[in-house]
């Protein structure tokens, strides 16, 4: 095989091998080998998601992920459908701000097949005009979807509101009228520039060997030219967000309430107080607010914090949903819960039982291959460097009091928030529980 010599990112004999092999057309492959496992989870990542389109070109990103299933110069729509089930495998994809996946989970001896379908869907889709016709029917069934969730709807909402002109506030799916004019050159040249460039992430984690891999994916990958200089570049993201309490009238059951703050990116050290604040505040049973708005005032059966971390910033926030008549009180306590945490921080007991929830959750989340994966191809999709398990879990340990206290004054206080509710207009006020 003709790419560089492969590197040991990682090496233990309890959690296995993590090793990278660049190709000279600038593809990173990634395998990560975890003992005691049968299964393999596979995938390509492609840097080219919502925030690198236009607004007049919104959801293009995610209709061609959709046409890529399609039919390719190798498999009909059906053969795509059938290679992997057919063996008990499961095929996938997905787009996001930053990034379109395809991925794949075999059993170790159909490795080969499943990159060889990944490969057929990255590179070879038809992309006929004919297929857009009819899968443009399929989005906006999905974008219809989300119109009538509610709950769905008011963070697309809020991501408008809080984003404003960013490429981060506008939908992965596009609008209806996006949708509607796409043409098909419009997807041909976003699959050129972006899919057949050597810019592809390419990773697996499971039972599997490193250079067999590599030299698959070299097979399949690497006649590709380098990607282009500056190609997936994005959006700066300039000032603080915009502070605004917005109504959108809908006629519902609940009101919809999201509340948030723009946030550093992913690289920023910031990130791990956030982690933790974030689960003290509305991680779970345990958290500050589902304690107070929900066990203590019975103002809601859902109420949560959320976090997104990308390139060029982030965003934190809480959703809730309530009775319409309940929609004040409910507000005005969460507001409270964001002040007490804004001004005092967190004690040191519950500092210590929320490292220990992350800790926890974080290792039981990589119980899975298809976990693992996700996280070996996260730090290359980011540009960041390798962090071990244990390297992650003492980059949370390490966090401060000071740190927490510090990020919770700037990033949790009250008048950062931007607030979208979404329900019945006029209706407030009423009594919940004491």
């Amino acid at each position: 095989m003709a790419g560089e010599a492969s590197a040991v990112l990682e090496s233990s004999p309890q959690r296995g091998r993590t090793l990278e092999t660049l190709l000279p057309n600038g593809i990173r492959v990634l395998t990560e080998a975890i003992p005691g496992v049968r299964s393999v989870s596979a995938g390509v990542w492609v840097r080219q998601g919502s925030a690198h389109e236009s607004a007049e070109d919104t959801g293009a990103s995610h209709l061609l992920e959709h046409m890529v299933f399609k039919g390719t110069r190798n498999r009909s729509p059906r053969e795509i459908a059938m290679e992997l089930e057919r063996l008990g495998g499961s095929l996938d994809a997905f787009t996001s701000r930053e990034h379109t996946s395809y991925q794949a989970r075999v059993l170790s001896e159909h490795l080969p097949q499943a990159l060889d379908v990944l490969a057929d869907l990255v590179l070879e889709p038809l992309l006929r005009k004919e297929d857009l016709d009819l899968e443009r029917e399929v989005v906006l069934e999905e974008i219809a979807t989300v119109e009538d969730t509610p709950d769905d709807q008011v963070f697309e909402l809020h991501g408008e509101a809080l984003w404003k002109d960013h490429p981060y506030g506008r939908s992965i799916l596009g609008s209806r009228t996006s949708v509607e004019g796409m043409g098909i050159e419009t997807l041909q040249g976003i699959h050129e520039r972006r899919y057949r460039r050597g810019g592809l992430i390419i990773a697996a984690a499971g039972h599997l060997e490193h250079q067999r891999i590599v030299d698959i994916v070299f097979e399949r990958f690497g006649h590709l030219p380098a990607a282009e200089p500056n190609g997936a570049r994005l959006s700066t993201v300039e000032g603080d967000p915009p502070v605004s309490d917005l109504w959108v009238p809908r006629d519902s059951a609940q009101t919809h309430v999201v509340f948030g703050t723009r946030t550093p990116p992913r690289s920023a050290p910031e990130r791990f107080p956030l982690i933790l604040l974030s689960a003290a505040f509305g991680g779970g049973m345990s958290s500050r607010l589902f304690q107070r708005v929900r066990e203590e005032l019975a103002l809601a059966y859902t109420v949560f914090s959320f976090q997104s971390f990308y390139s060029m910033g982030g965003v934190s926030g809480v959703y809730v949903g309530t009775r319409p008549e309940w929609g004040d009180r409910a507000v005005t306590a969460i507001q409270e819960e964001f002040g007490r945490l804004a001004s005092e921080g967190l004690p040191a007991d519950e500092l210590r039982a929320v490292k220990d929830q992350v800790k926890g959750q974080l290792m039981l989340s990589l119980e899975s291959t298809a976990s693992r994966l996700f996280r070996l191809a996260g730090f290359a999709l980011y540009d960041q460097p390798h962090l071990s398990l244990d390297q992650l879990l003492q980059r949370i340990e390490g966090v401060t009091l000071e740190e927490v206290a510090e990020v919770a004054a700037r990033w949790f206080a009250p008048h950062r928030q931007v607030i979208l509710r979404l329900g019945p207009e006029g209706v407030s006020g009423g009594a919940g529980g004491d």
